[in-house]
């Protein structure tokens, strides 16, 4: 239920050009609704029989109603606003975007420590900021320009570059350094979470081994994001999927061994 509501939010800008003005006044009513209807469901009074799964779902796992009202925003961010003058502002949209899923998700799959929230923020980042990196190219064909402007005139690279997918030197430069500060995002994640909370949480370690490959690949392209689409293969993600859960289930039963023998 709650990944259906991800996926319709994050529908409504993946289909939306930002050039139709009719198009985004009726997406931004679409996310007016959906706040009023988030409302309903913390008051009880929801009358929408299709989300009371929805509801159901929310009551059980106890979500705060501010991480959906976030996200909200965070996608109507995204349908007016199509540049980003500093990182401190493209990091509060990450926020918004992906830490808040992280935080929603940590409610459902459960978690002991209070810095398990930290964990979940900066894995967003991390993770949002791979996206980033990997569709800056079609992105900006979409009319979005995620690198900060202050970035760009760092390295000297413009956004008409990106419209015209030079690749060069200050291309290169910009790259080694987004992709550096993406990776921090990795670290610092991985610090905030203890071995003991590690099985319960084994759903975003598998998102977080499959998008640090997706980085790495980046890098081992030379950065080179215009000559073809950099993914990691389905069968790249179930090979490092089996590996975090074999891992997994090899930590519990050497714990539980342990306490047995205590």
């Amino acid at each position: 239920s709650i990944y259906a509501f991800f996926s319709y939010l994050d529908d409504i800008v993946d289909s939306t050009p930002n050039i139709n003005a009719k198009i985004i006044i009726k997406e931004l009513d679409r996310l007016a609704w959906w706040e009023q209807e988030i409302e309903k469901i913390y008051c009880d009074k929801i009358d929408n029989y299709i989300l009371k799964t929805f509801q159901n779902v929310v009551k059980r796992f106890d979500i705060p109603k501010q991480y959906f009202l976030t996200l909200i925003d965070g996608v109507r961010t995204d349908l007016i606003k199509y540049r980003y003058n500093t990182f401190d502002e493209l990091k509060d949209y990450c926020y918004s975007v992906a830490s808040i899923v992280g935080l929603i998700s940590i409610e459902i799959f459960g978690y002991k420590y209070e810095e398990t929230k930290n964990y979940a923020v900066n894995l967003g980042y991390a993770l949002q900021l791979t996206n980033i990196l990997r569709d800056i190219y079609t992105d900006a064909q979409r009319g979005y320009i995620y690198i900060p402007k202050e970035d760009l005139i760092k390295f000297n690279y413009t956004e008409e570059d990106i419209l015209n997918a030079n690749y060069n030197e200050n291309f290169i430069e910009l790259m080694m350094f987004e992709t550096a500060r993406a990776r921090e995002f990795y670290y610092k994640a991985r610090s905030y979470l203890r071995t003991d909370e590690k099985p319960t949480i084994i759903p975003a370690e598998i998102m977080d081994a499959i998008y640090y490959r997706l980085l790495e690949k980046i890098e081992l392209n030379n950065y080179n994001i215009y000559s073809k689409k950099i993914k990691v293969s389905n069968i790249h993600k179930i090979m490092l999927s089996l590996k975090k859960w074999v891992s997994m289930k090899m930590f519990v039963q050497r714990f539980l061994n342990r306490n047995n023998k205590i």
